[in-house]
């Protein structure tokens, strides 16, 4: 663990050609013992970055250390990419974070995550579609982690009405865990560390710099299945976190809001550049991700729904467990070639094995046959 938080602080968070390096060498360990033949790993690492991980990490490996420390003191998860418990939705980025520090109950990858975002000057219009859209929300989906950045304006409503609703919510930060910004914030803060998490990329002692707000959008925006934007002025953070999500190949929705308001500008724009799905409730929303049965199959869990010893199948459902059984987890795609079946059958097929509790979904659409 040391090496790669002391791999991370020698790279500065330039995770282009670092973090190639560090997938291909399986961590910091790797890096630092291959550290005199770099470009006998990868030929086109630069220079400046071949002569930074040929120094001395004497003092990188003794502030490492220092955070271990820190973290185990105060029962904080040190998330490392390719290792258990790190957001698998966030490692499939091309600019994931080599080490996440988490201070939190709620599992970051849960069937359902999603942002929701906006100015830091939210009017009384936008806190009032967030109340509502979070609240039928939990009617539709009872099972989805709310993430945002704990910033003023739309941020905090989002994680409070989260919280007021009993969903998990996480803030992703811009700074260490040894604080919290703002301060006025901190009570809904501790709320949350047993009701989601506060999540962050940076050792303690970091200071607050506007860069680092900006970098922490990308991983709300990647560890989420779809960002919502509620208010935004024309330019702004949250318009930078819409631009990452769709880059990533995540969904992206917005309200409107009224004609040539400062705060509704942004969302109008972007809606009319095709730049995100126009929604005006959580009912819009859950059918353009075809979250629909989320209640459903909450309520028959609720009614005691569960696998049987020798569950009926139909024939196709038979056919989806066999290839399960002979190949382990799969995703949806790979599971429609093997059963040549198409993916609406598939899914409707998966949903009943679920409901009959004969499988579960994970993230990233992949399947895992209940044992």
């Amino acid at each position: 663990m040391k090496y790669d938080l002391a791999f991370t602080r020698l790279t500065g968070f330039n995770l282009d050609t670092a973090l190639r390096l560090y997938r291909e060498l399986g961590g910091g360990r790797g890096v630092y013992e291959h550290r005199h033949d770099l470009r006998d790993v990868l030929p086109d690492c630069s220079d400046r970055l071949v002569a930074t991980l040929q120094q001395d990490w004497s003092l990188p490996l003794a502030r490492a250390e220092q955070e271990q420390a820190f973290a185990e003191k105060h029962g904080i998860q040190v998330l490392r990419l390719g290792k258990d418990g790190y957001p698998q939705r966030l490692a499939e980025c091309p600019d994931a974070p080599i080490v996440l520090f988490y201070l939190g109950s709620a599992d970051l990858n849960q069937r359902r995550i999603i942002s929701i975002i906006g100015t830091r000057h939210c009017t009384s219009y936008g806190q009032d579609l967030i109340r509502r859209f979070v609240g039928d929300l939990r009617n539709l989906c009872p099972e989805v982690l709310i993430v945002s950045g704990l910033a003023y304006g739309v941020d905090i409503c989002a994680h409070r009405q989260a919280l007021a609703n009993g969903y998990e919510t996480v803030g992703v930060l811009a700074h260490g865990l040894d604080e919290i910004y703002p301060p006025l914030h901190r009570d809904t803060a501790t709320q949350m560390i047993s009701h989601g998490g506060l999540l962050t990329e940076y050792m303690s002692e970091t200071t607050i710099d506007k860069r680092n707000f900006v970098r922490r959008n990308r991983i709300v925006a990647g560890m989420s299945d779809a960002t919502i934007l509620v208010e935004s002025a024309s330019k702004g953070g949250g318009l930078i976190t819409t631009r990452i999500a769709q880059d990533y190949g995540r969904g992206v929705f917005a309200f409107p809001g009224p004609v040539g308001a400062t705060y509704s500008e942004g969302c109008n724009n972007l809606i009319r550049d095709n730049g995100a799905q126009l929604i005006t409730s959580a009912t819009d929303f859950t059918e353009f991700m075809g979250w629909q049965d989320d209640n459903r199959l909450a309520l028959a869990r609720q009614e005691g729904i569960e696998r049987s010893c020798f569950p009926s199948l139909l024939p196709e459902e038979q056919l989806i467990v066999s290839e399960l059984e002979k190949a382990g987890d799969l995703m949806l795609n790979t599971l429609a070639v093997k059963t040549n079946m198409s993916a609406g059958q598939l899914t409707a097929l998966l949903f009943q094995l679920e409901m009959k509790g004969v499988v579960r979904p994970l993230a990233g659409g992949v399947y895992h046959l209940l044992k």
